[in-house]
């Protein structure tokens, strides 16, 4: 299992001491330390009403189902107002995220609403990883899915993200990528 939060970086501007205390969730890892079927699971967080309309304005997402709630009630197909699925995919990512200095986004796949959020809902984060291939010389991809539940576990949203990674000793993998390009 991968070490989380233990990581120590120097960076520019930093006194030697400081750079040397592990910054809290701020992970070194290359793309040799992902190991497929590693699980985090987060803390759980719960998604208040003031919070809902601060981000349905922010994104200027104002769907009656999210931000008309006379309407939502007698109208709507739930009987209450949802939270948004762009809030419920980006709390869920962030709650499980962790800030890997080596890897960057390339996209995310499959991503499902699978049951409704409703303000005042609590929810938490499991992330799995999934795969790893070789993409270039200096880095690889590797999938990992966040599934996102509410209450006591009913799966709420599903995605899988892609992320291209640092490899620590790019020879060893640009010496693979040259016989595969070969085979």
């Amino acid at each position: 299992m991968a070490e989380i939060g233990k990581h120590a970086r120097a960076l520019p501007g930093l006194p030697h001491d400081h750079a040397q205390i592990p910054v809290w969730n701020s992970e070194n890892w290359y793309y040799e330390d992902f190991t497929i079927g590693d699980k985090i699971r987060s803390i759980r967080r719960t998604i208040s009403e003031g919070e809902s309309m601060l981000f349905n304005s922010l994104v200027m997402d104002h769907h009656p189902y999210v931000s008309d709630a006379e309407f939502a009630e007698k109208d709507g197909v739930f009987g209450k107002r949802l939270v948004a699925g762009a809030m419920v995919f980006s709390y869920g990512l962030g709650l499980a995220a962790t800030n890997c200095l080596n890897s960057f986004s390339y996209g995310y796949d499959r991503l499902r609403f699978i049951k409704p959020v409703f303000i005042g809902d609590t929810i938490y984060t499991i992330r799995e990883n999934l795969a790893k291939e070789l993409k270039s010389d200096t880095m690889g991809k590797v999938r990992v899915s966040y599934s996102i539940y509410k209450g006591e576990g009913e799966l709420a949203l599903y995605c899988e993200h892609i992320m291209t990674t640092l490899y620590r000793d790019p020879e060893k993998f640009a010496q693979k990528l040259a016989v595969t390009a070969d085979g």
